[in-house]
């Protein structure tokens, strides 16, 4: 008599994996092992690496849904530049605080992970930073493109933003991951400003001299203007 097929494991996805990771750091802490990832998605680890090629193309993917829903949180629009820089990063940034409070430990988890050294001596190749200070930079050079501006210099001043932000959202979270809300409004409106000063800088290296209470786009059309 034959004998019966063996019964084929349910199919996983990587998102399904990412949901699985997202869940262990919520409820455990940033300090994750592949077993307990795996474990949580119902599957092996092997299971787990057919999926993911190493602990780097995971975090990455989980550093990729973390921007994505920071992204999404603060809108997709030109805030920046139709708005008044400083009600438009207040807006923004209140957006993206909002977001880290939701899952404050797989921020600090993907802050640990970029540094982290393995056991066999190498160091894991992840930068929390680099896919939106890429974002950054193509909506920040599409705008000054489109008003023949000098775009040169801007994946230094996206780095820039990006690094300032996250060095202070590590402040901000502190050690208990779940800071008080006046410590909230604080991070926002000193984040705002530092961003702030780094655009601002920026501009005026460009001869553009731009006021925080009024748009962006009123100064960049004005230079676009003299420019031709």
């Amino acid at each position: 008599m034959p004998r019966p097929s063996a019964r084929s494991a349910p199919t996983i996805t990587r998102a399904e994996i990412v949901d699985a990771a997202i869940r262990v750091i919520d409820r455990d802490g940033p300090r994750p092992s592949m077993d307990d990832i795996a474990r949580e998605a119902r599957i092996t680890k092997p299971r787990l690496y057919r999926r993911f090629a190493d602990k780097a193309d995971l975090y990455t993917e989980i550093g990729h849904r973390l921007a994505t829903s920071a992204a999404a949180a603060a809108g997709s629009d030109l805030t920046l530049v139709v708005q008044p820089p400083r009600a438009a990063l207040r807006r923004v940034l209140t957006a993206y605080a909002e977001s880290i409070l939701a899952h404050p430990n797989v921020f600090r988890f993907l802050g640990r992970a970029q540094v982290a050294q393995q056991a066999d001596g190498s160091v894991l190749q992840f930068d929390l930073g680099r896919a939106a200070a890429h974002r950054f930079a193509t909506q920040a050079e599409d705008i000054a493109d489109s008003l023949a501006l000098d775009t040169s210099g801007i994946d230094y001043l996206a780095r820039a933003v990006v690094g300032v932000v996250v060095a202070v959202t590590d402040l901000w979270l502190g050690d208990t991951g779940r800071p008080a809300p006046e410590r909230t409004a604080e991070f926002v409106e000193q984040a705002g400003e530092f961003v702030w000063g780094l655009l601002d800088g920026f501009l005026r290296r460009q001869g553009i001299a731009a006021d925080p209470d009024t748009p962006i786009l009123a100064a960049l059309a004005a230079a676009g203007r003299s420019a031709g």
